[in-house]
């Protein structure tokens, strides 16, 4: 089942449910030492959760930055599929694109599309012109 993020009548897709939690994992097991949401709670307890309102768009987008900034230090092989299940790899194991140079840049959609610049836009969009951001499962 594919996963998007919904803003109006537009949806990115992103890819995978596991791979999106596999993104948010890897967030809350390297940044977030005290546990999930405590750094990043616009994004981990809100968006992660399913939906995210204008209000907390600018709150989502620094935080959003912030961890691109951090996730640069991070090499590829401190990705976390899953957060709940520390044993679990991804499906093409250590097989990456060369391109990959560490964790910021290490999630690229279904789509072919660097996933924090998605969701960047998306974020941006919001801000600027309302609505809701949901996740979405198709």
């Amino acid at each position: 089942m594919a996963v998007g993020i919904k803003l109006g009548s537009i949806t990115d897709e992103i890819g995978t449910s596991d791979f999106f939690n596999a993104f948010f994992s890897t967030i809350a097991g390297n940044l977030e030492p005290k546990g999930w949401g405590t750094r990043f709670p616009a994004l981990m307890n809100k968006l992660y959760a399913g939906e995210l309102a204008q209000s907390d768009a600018g709150t989502a987008l620094h935080e959003l930055d912030q961890v691109g900034r951090e996730l640069t230090s991070l090499p590829a092989s401190k990705v976390i599929w899953d957060i709940e299940d520390r044993g679990k790899i991804p499906p093409w194991g250590d097989n990456i694109a060369d391109t990959i140079t560490d964790l910021s840049n290490y999630f690229v959609t279904s789509t072919g599309r660097d996933l924090i610049s998605t969701l960047r836009e998306v974020l941006e969009e919001l801000r600027d012109n309302g609505g809701v951001a949901q996740v979405v499962s198709y």
